[in-house]
C-alpha cells in the first residue's frame, strides 16, 4: 500500500501506500504520515518547507519506506509535480489524506490580501486539483479512501479568521458532497475536523498573542488528531471531530448554537490579548 501525505495532505499505495501534503513536515500532516507508516503503508510526503527532509528521515528511522517531494502545493505546478512523482512509482494510491491548511489571523479589513489569496489557493484550489487526480485514479480501480482535513472552524462564525474558516467550510462541504457522489462505489470519503491543536499553525497565522494561540491549542495533540482521523477513515465514517472533548462538544452544538453566540465565542479566543 502507498500512503501519500502532500503538503498537509496524505495519500497511500500497495505494499500499502499513503500520501500527505502541505504540513507533512510538521503538525497534523506529519502525524498522519507516521500513523499511516505505523499501519504498514509506504508514504509519499510533500512540503515546500525546509523541515521536509528531517521529517522523512524520522519516518525512515522507524523502518518505513518514505518518499519526499519538495513542492509548493499552493500552485498548480506544485500539485502536478507531486502527482507526477506519485504516479512514477507505478502503484495505485490506496489512501489519500488531503490535509492542506494554512491560516491568516486578524480583521479582514486589516489583513494582507495576497496572504489570503495564497491561503485560498492552497486550502481550496489545491485540494480540488489533487482530489480530482486522486478520484480519477481510484475510479479506475473502484477502490480507495480519501481523508479531507477540514476544521471545526468550518461550522463556526469565525471573526478574525473569516477567510480561513470559509476555506474550511468549503473543504467540509466538498468532502460531504463527494462522499455522496461516490457512495455506490468502492471509494470512501471522510472529513477530519480538528479543533485548536498543539502545532505551529497559530504561529504561522500570526496569532501567538491570542487566547487560542497560547492556551486553546493545548487542548489537542496532533498525534491523537491523526489517530482518530485514520481510525474514522478506515471505519468508513463520514466525519470525525478530533481530538478533545471540547471540540467534540462544540461540533455537536454547532448547528443549534446561534451565529451571534458562536461569533462572540470565537472572537474572544482570536482577539489579540493586547486589545482586550
Amino acid at each position: 500500500m502507498i500512503a501519500r501525505i502532500l503538503d498537509g495532505r496524505s495519500i497511500g499505495h500497495g505494499r500499502q501506500a499513503g500520501f500527505s501534503y502541505r504540513g507533512a513536515s510538521s503538525g497534523i500532516g506529519f502525524e498522519l504520515s507516521k500513523e499511516l507508516a505505523n499501519r504498514g503503508y509506504d508514504v509519499v510526503i510533500a512540503s515546500a518547507g525546509e523541515r521536509l527532509r528531517g521529517a522523512a528521515e524520522e519516518i525512515r528511522n522507524r523502518g518505513h519506506q518514505v518518499i519526499e517531494v519538495n513542492a509548493d502545493l499552493a500552485t498548480r505546478e506544485g500539485v502536478d509535480q507531486l502527482w507526477g512523482q506519485a504516479r512514477s512509482l507505478g502503484r495505485p494510491v490506496d489512501i489519500a489524506c488531503i490535509n492542506a491548511g494554512v491560516g491568516v489571523g486578524g480583521l479582514f479589513s486589516e489583513t494582507d490580501l495576497n496572504a489570503e489569496l495564497n491561503m485560498v489557493e492552497l486550502n481550496c484550489v489545491g485540494t480540488v486539483q489533487l482530489a480530482k487526480l486522486v478520484v480519477l485514479q481510484m475510479r479506475e480501480l473502484n477502490a480507495g479512501k480519501i481523508l479531507f482535513t477540514a476544521s471545526i472552524a468550518g461550522e463556526m462564525v469565525a471573526p478574525r479568521e473569516a477567510v480561513y474558516a470559509a476555506t474550511k467550510a468549503f473543504v467540509l462541504s466538498f468532502a460531504h458532497s463527494l462522499r455522496y457522489e461516490l457512495k455506490e462505489t468502492g471509494i470512501g470519503v471522510t472529513a477530519l475536523q480538528p479543533g485548536p491543536t498543539d502545532t505551529d499553525f497559530f504561529h504561522r497565522a500570526g496569532m501567538d498573542d491570542t487566547e487560542v494561540g497560547q492556551k486553546g491549542k493545548s487542548e489537542s495533540q496532533p498525534d491523537e488528531v491523526a489517530r482518530q482521523g485514520i481510525d474514522a477513515l478506515l471505519a468508513g465514517k463520514d466525519h470525525v471531530y478530533a481530538a478533545s472533548f471540547k471540540t467534540k462538544l462544540e461540533g455537536a452544538l454547532a448547528n443549534v448554537t446561534p451565529g451571534i453566540v458562536k461569533g462572540a465565542m470565537h472572537e474572544k479566543m482570536a482577539k489579540p490579548n493586547s486589545e482586550k
